[in-house]
């Protein structure tokens, strides 16, 4: 049968509808009381694929960080038994490792040949069905800016061997993914887009972070639009102009996920009468009772916040609540905010990703909604069970 491109639209959507990213954050373990967080209270039957956060890279072989992530990776490939598709990739990088070790890594055809051979040997020996690239980020930060084209290379290069591997070995080829910026400048300067996207099998959109207490204003940590007020650059700083960047770059709408936060920016008001959308700022915002990180907070943490009397304020242009107790300014996602952008994936054809699974309030202590409302909800969203507008 011939495809005609409506038919080929409508395929290609309905394949990345169907993916649902979830990273899995090993450090959550040491968290007290209802915080902490094991494989064994991840919900596998809510994610298409689970990405284990994080691995190091060191010279030119993958190291663990934790000192039990060895248990960690044989607990988290248990969940295949309650999820018999479920893909488990392990998460290379991260903001706390920088660039320094990748800069390393794509040096030479040598340097990344061999880190490549030690990737699949590890990927293989610890039964991961492929690798999460998420340099912090290539071209910035002591990165030169000959990592940009070298970044590609690396990555062309570990499809290339990793196609080979599946074909010499007969076993299912390693999956290829990354973790990207949503900072325009970050994009333009490290990341050749089509090219990246091309050897990919999907791109994971960073659409948080977008404002938080490093800043010297208020604002919402992942908003879907921009704000009336903001112009210039403030006025990229929202997932709706991110997606369509990449989409301008060359970033085919099947292979990209949309990030979807499940914690809070929180910042001290510099002056507490004044608490509209860009209000000044003077820092973090007090540290939550179970997370104990000033400047964030996690979902469940904000509906104790709620439970005990704050009250919700919703932003109608930038699709987000926020709430003012004293002098902090919370901005987070909740479940009409995380139904919104869901549905913006499933009807621009993205998939989604959330960052992520034990900020949300995973046990169902906190916000009355049941286990995982954030992810449970945008789950079904792209999955076609729950309806959108």
């Amino acid at each position: 049968m011939l495809l005609t491109p409506t038919l080929i639209l409508l395929v290609a959507t309905s394949v990345a509808s169907l993916r649902s990213v979830c990273y899995y954050t090993n450090w959550a373990q040491y968290r007290a009381g209802k915080g902490k967080f094991l494989p064994e209270n991840v919900d596998p039957t809510l994610c298409t694929h689970i990405l284990y956060a994080f691995a190091k890279p060191e010279g030119t072989e993958i190291k663990p960080f934790e000192w039990n992530d060895d248990d960690m990776y044989s607990r988290i490939m248990a969940l295949k038994n309650r999820n018999g598709n479920l893909k488990v990739l392990l998460s290379l990088g991260g903001g706390s490792v920088g660039s320094a070790p990748f800069t390393h890594i794509v040096h030479d055809p040598s340097t990344r040949g061999a880190f490549i051979t030690s990737a699949i040997n590890y990927l293989r020996q610890k039964h991961f069905d492929g690798l999460d690239v998420d340099w912090e980020y290539p071209a910035q930060f002591e990165s030169p800016a000959s990592d940009k084209q070298k970044f590609l290379q690396f990555m062309q290069e570990l499809k290339s061997r990793f196609e080979s591997e599946a074909s010499s070995s007969g076993r299912p080829r390693l999956l290829l993914t990354g973790a990207f910026p949503a900072d325009k400048s970050y994009i333009d300067a490290g990341y050749d887009v089509a090219g990246l996207a091309a050897v990919m099998d999907f791109i994971n959109v960073m659409t948080y972070d977008f404002h938080g207490p490093w800043g010297n204003t208020v604002g919402f940590n992942s908003p879907l639009y921009a704000h009336p007020s903001e112009t210039g650059w403030n006025s990229q700083l929202n997932l709706d102009w991110t997606m369509k960047y990449y989409v301008s770059k060359g970033a085919p709408k099947d292979k990209l996920n949309i990030g979807i936060g499940t914690y809070a920016r929180t910042f001290r008001l510099a002056d507490s009468n004044q608490h509209n959308i860009g209000a000044p700022s003077g820092g973090e915002g007090t540290a939550g009772p179970v997370t104990q990180s000033a400047g964030t907070l996690a979902y469940y943490e904000v509906c104790d916040l709620i439970s005990s009397g704050a009250s919700p304020i919703f932003d109608s242009s930038q699709r987000n609540p926020y709430i003012v107790r004293g002098s902090d300014w919370i901005g987070y996602d909740n479940q009409q905010s995380v139904k919104e952008k869901a549905c913006y994936a499933r009807n621009n054809g993205y998939g989604v990703m959330f960052w992520e699974l034990s900020m949300d309030d995973f046990s169902g202590q906190s916000c009355g909604q049941g286990n995982y409302p954030l992810i449970g909800l945008a789950y079904r969203v792209v999955q076609g069970s729950e309806g959108c507008p």
